[in-house]
């Protein structure tokens, strides 16, 4: 899938919410049946995802913030490819 996801406009899906959870020192994705705890990354990511940007405005921001990491690029398509493929986020 990988760069032909790059116009696609994700969005966290229905049931899913986002929020930063104080008692575990990060951001988690809320679902009716349990909790996935993010690392910073991910958390990074998701905080984008607002159902109006592209994957590549969400990219591009990133990379504005993060100018010095790496492979960012890469990484952000990786994990909205596993966020997709885990029902997390729905692409539009």
């Amino acid at each position: 899938m990988t760069s032909t996801i790059l116009p696609n406009v994700p969005a966290i899906r229905r049931g899913f919410r986002l929020q930063f959870e104080p008692a575990q020192g990060c951001h988690v994705l809320l679902y009716p049946e349990g909790m996935i705890k993010l690392n910073d990354s991910a958390g990074e990511i998701l905080q984008q995802v607002d159902g109006k940007r592209s994957v590549a405005e969400i990219i591009d921001n990133l990379h504005q913030r993060f100018p010095d990491v790496p492979g960012i690029d890469e990484d952000i398509l990786a994990f909205i490819e596993v966020a997709h493929a885990q029902f997390w986020i729905e692409l539009r």
